[in-house]
């Protein structure tokens, strides 16, 4: 006996769990388990797209208003930085094949800075949000008391930066945003693209329903409760993206620990496969996300049809 549990630990492979009987049982039973997570993520997130794609279909010059309120260079930037990130992460998984650690852990450093820088253009874009009255919850805004011209809604006021929108209008003595009960706040700007599609007889019935009056007026209150509906899609879903990269950079910490004791093998790597492919799944939900919040519609206030 003692010479069999002598031999079992000589041939042990480094990384074989106890329950697998060698290394390709082990890889085989961890990938069809991350492949199972992640149908499961497509279907939570799919549910996310349908009810955004049943909204849009619904009131698209709603949405076309709110994605026009989007910076599009933000979307532009964290899309940039995901698809590099997807680069180091893959490339992460070839040094761990390779045994090569120093190049590994410069990967894995890498894929989280830009991991981090993602999630920093998400803190940027949501504090922008918050300034201008654009978080979907009323009172959940920053508060802007009215001033002596309090009145000022002006097309400058809605579109410049916050810090630049302060000097202009401290300069004015004016109050650039005035939102005295923190409520969800759209411009004269997004409310021209009804008065566009009306000319160009782009309305669907649900939105001559859903925008106007019982009299044919158009009213603002019911359009910024449809603008309203695509910034809960939008906070809902970037915010539950957000959270899959927050967990994806605890990953990446792990693997970088277990990288530099020398952990992974051209043997033993699948830790890494297998982060790699949760890492780029995340980045392929991006992907989708980007055209849809961002570009759709945006075509609008540029005089396209």
């Amino acid at each position: 006996m003692a010479q069999h549990d002598n031999h079992d630990d000589h041939s042990h492979p480094p990384g074989l769990q106890h329950q697998f009987d060698d290394m390709g049982q082990q890889m085989d039973s961890v990938t069809i388990g991350m492949w199972t997570f992640l149908a499961q993520e497509i279907m939570f997130f799919g549910g996310l797209f349908t009810a955004y794609l049943v909204f849009r279909s619904r009131y698209p010059m709603a949405f076309a208003a709110g994605s026009n309120i989007l910076d599009a260079f933000w979307g532009w930037l964290n899309t940039l930085v995901l698809i590099v990130s997807s680069l180091t992460m893959a490339l992460s998984v070839y040094y761990a094949q390779k045994g090569n650690r120093n190049l590994q852990v410069i990967m894995i450093v890498l894929t989280m800075v830009f991991g981090s820088v993602f999630l920093g253009v998400k803190a940027i874009e949501y504090t922008d949000k918050y300034t201008h009255g654009h978080i979907p919850v009323d009172g959940w805004n920053m508060v802007v008391p009215e001033g002596e011209h309090g009145e000022d809604h002006s097309e400058s006021a809605t579109l410049t930066l916050p810090f630049e929108t302060r000097v202009e209008a401290a300069e004015a003595g004016k109050d650039p945003h005035p939102n005295p009960r923190g409520e969800f706040q759209i411009s004269d700007k997004e409310v021209e693209l009804v008065t566009l599609a009306q000319e160009e007889g782009f309305l669907t019935e649900t939105e001559k329903v859903g925008y106007f009056n019982n009299r044919g007026e158009f009213d603002r209150d019911k359009f910024t409760d449809k603008v309203q509906i695509f910034f809960w899609i939008y906070f809902v879903m970037t915010g539950l993206h957000a959270l899959h990269m927050i967990v994806g950079l605890g990953i990446m910490l792990w693997l970088l620990y277990k990288a530099w004791k020398f952990t992974f093998s051209a043997e033993y790597y699948s830790p890494v496969e297998i982060s790699g492919l949760y890492w780029h799944f995340v980045d392929i939900v991006w992907i989708f996300l980007f055209p849809l919040l961002y570009l759709l519609g945006r075509h609008f206030l540029a005089g396209g049809h």
